[in-house]
């Protein structure tokens, strides 16, 4: 929904996707596409950043691969800088 992500982009100014899988060619990848043609913004994108899967429970990939809370106030802090 193009309209509806560059909506946010404009309001917002800043976006952070979380995705449970590779960040290449996920959500992260098509929000930062259409921003950059619509209202470029700085994006920053949580997930797997192009490693192997793992085995383990989902809480402790979530954390193994940096996508928990902690991580996700992270980036956001990183932005509003």
């Amino acid at each position: 929904d193009v309209d509806a992500v560059v909506a946010l982009a404009k309001k917002a100014g800043k976006l952070v996707t979380v995705e449970e899988h590779q960040i290449i060619g996920g959500l992260g990848s098509a929000i930062t596409e259409t921003v950059s043609e619509h209202f470029p913004v700085p994006v920053i994108r949580i997930g797997v950043k192009d490693l192997f899967g793992q085995s383990g429970t989902p809480a402790e990939l979530i954390e193994h691969y940096g996508m928990g809370t902690k991580d996700i106030k992270a980036a956001v802090m990183n932005l509003i800088k």
